[in-house]
């Protein structure tokens, strides 16, 4: 007779036994046995297909920008600005954003608009520097 592989294992060793499953949720519901809350109803299809208008008419003056061959300053705050305005869409509806805790919409609106802002102020100082240094110094001469 030959013995199995596990009767020589380290009783510590032994396998655990695998947890029970737990029986399937419908969508939505929670573990505990609760109802989910009203705010947390899906979305109807409407909502969606409007954001998704909304984004085909800012890719449309989009590219409208450029059909138009509108150029210099105002070329790129109407590209900013459509892509922003995208962004802000896509985050807000399509990733559920609108309907989060403001704990996680600021965790992940502020680090991105404190880096804007410390840019903004790395411009300002830079631009200062360069035009101490040019009065000052001479043009660098």
């Amino acid at each position: 007779m030959t013995p199995d592989a596990t009767s020589h294992a380290h009783p510590h060793l032994a396998p655990a036994p695998a947890p029970a499953l737990a029986p399937a949720l419908p969508d939505g519901a929670d573990p505990a046995g609760q109802a989910p809350p009203a705010d947390h109803a899906t979305h109807p299809i409407g909502v969606y297909l409007k954001i998704w208008g909304y984004l085909f008419v800012l890719s449309t003056l989009s590219y409208l920008v450029d059909f138009f061959h509108v150029q210099g300053a105002a070329r790129w705050l109407l590209i900013l600005t459509f892509m922003l305005l995208k962004a802000g869409l896509i985050v807000a509806i399509f990733m559920h954003m609108a309907w989060e805790r403001m704990a996680l919409i600021y965790a992940i609106l502020v680090p991105p608009l404190a880096l804007g802002t410390l840019i903004l102020l790395m411009w300002i100082e830079a631009d200062y520097v360069f035009w101490t240094r040019i009065l000052f110094l001479g043009g660098g001469e």
